[in-house]
């Protein structure tokens, strides 16, 4: 399937198809696809080059661990706190991304997450729609979604389905953004960075700049309601090429998708052991060898070597 058709389903189609009906469409499309990208997915090669002038982790680790969550519907703000508390007990934080036009503001949530040391980001303003489409609308919602990073307090942005133009992303008053990936050839913009690393988004004369980073570890919705995997082996063989590359493990787990042992909606649900027991993997697989910040310290962490690295020349 190629870019044209891929933009023509998620623009046109699937806004007017039933939810069961997407995600079968989608399931024949992606086994299909799978056979063709074996060479780049899950593992492009190419992306585990360190860029030029790589200083590396904190304190000597050997890869950094960061856990991100887009919360897509009100089912998903409804089971963020599960959520929360998963990642507390493995003894990690990580970032909630919410859509603020698509439900109630959480705002009682909001604040919970980050007294508990969690971070909190703007997802897009709706989730359906490509904000990238045209020029004109994406300006539009800039202005709105400043406002909304303003009011938040928050330092981040990831853009719904993934679409991206990183030169318009200037536009946002953002530390960093999270669009993109290395490689992921089943989203509608399936343009991959080529990296696991962070990389900087130079500034212009009117605008600074930001630090992107990229997903690095497929989406937990493509491998378990997509792919219908079984099991984490396509986490724990990637986690474990980027660590051993000495890259970024930037993880995007939904709330929506977990099934929290509730019997409904089990096609689109996949068991929270799944998730569990790659944090579990993690913690004890690579105990004491990763920096687990959470992506606003990653990007200030980056911003800190970058400008450096600037009087140093």
């Amino acid at each position: 399937m190629n870019f044209s058709i891929l933009k023509a389903y998620y623009n046109v189609f699937k806004p007017l198809t039933p939810r069961r009906i997407q995600i079968y469409l989608r399931r024949l499309v992606a086994e299909r696809k799978k056979k063709t990208v074996e060479h780049l997915w899950p593992i492009d090669e190419r992306a585990g080059k360190k860029p030029d002038n790589w200083p590396g982790w904190p304190d000597g680790k050997k890869f950094a661990f960061v856990l991100t969550h887009d919360v897509e519907r009100q089912g998903g703000v409804e089971k963020c706190l599960q959520l929360m508390e998963l990642d507390k007990k493995h003894g990690f934080r990580s970032s909630f991304n919410f859509v603020p036009r698509d439900y109630s503001d959480p705002r009682e949530l909001r604040k919970q997450l980050t007294d508990e040391g969690f971070e909190v980001g703007v997802h897009g303003l709706n989730h359906d729609g490509n904000m990238f489409s045209d020029r004109t609308l994406f300006e539009r919602q800039s202005k709105q979604i400043n406002k909304i990073l303003k009011d938040w307090g928050s330092a981040g942005f990831r853009a719904p389905s993934m679409y991206h133009n990183l030169e318009w992303i200037h536009d946002l008053d953002i530390e960093y953004d999270s669009s993109t990936f290395d490689t992921d050839p089943f989203e509608p913009q399936p343009d991959g960075v080529g990296t696991i690393f962070p990389f900087s988004m130079n500034g212009n004369h009117s605008r600074p700049g930001y630090i992107e980073l990229p997903y690095t570890l497929p989406q937990d919705f493509l491998l378990f309601i997509i792919l219908r995997q079984k099991n984490i082996d396509v986490w724990k063989r990637k986690v474990d090429w980027i660590a051993e590359k000495g890259g970024m493990a930037n993880l995007i787990v939904h709330p929506d998708y977990i099934n929290f042992g509730d019997s409904k909606g089990l096609f689109d649900k996949y068991p929270d052991r799944y998730y569990t027991d790659f944090l579990d993997y993690i913690k004890h697989r690579y105990a004491g060898q990763y920096w687990q910040p959470l992506p606003r310290d990653l990007s200030r962490y980056c911003n800190s070597f970058i400008r450096n690295d600037k009087k140093n020349r």
